[in-house]
């Protein structure tokens, strides 16, 4: 979830979403459903991003489709430490 106190929905919640319009896209092509019925949910699953992309940025859009990557800001991975002989 988003930290930002000026988001207006939670970005658990429009993750959510995507998720439920993907998939039910998914299964309306797989059950054969009219065609402007899965048009109608694939748009609405790529307006999606687009939106939160539109309203919060790139960083926004990359906490949407990467839950996590924003969270504890970016850290340089640590150099492995060679062994000493002994």
């Amino acid at each position: 979830m988003s930290n930002s106190k000026t988001d207006l929905v939670p970005m658990s919640r429009v993750r959510r979403k995507l998720a439920a319009f993907s998939g039910l896209s998914l299964v309306a092509v797989a059950v054969g459903l009219p065609g402007w019925s899965i048009a109608a949910l694939v748009l609405t699953s790529l307006a999606i991003p687009v939106a939160v992309g539109l309203a919060g940025g790139g960083s926004l859009l990359r906490q949407l489709l990467r839950p996590g990557a924003n969270r504890g800001g970016w850290r340089a991975r640590r150099p492995r430490r060679s062994r000493a002989s002994a």
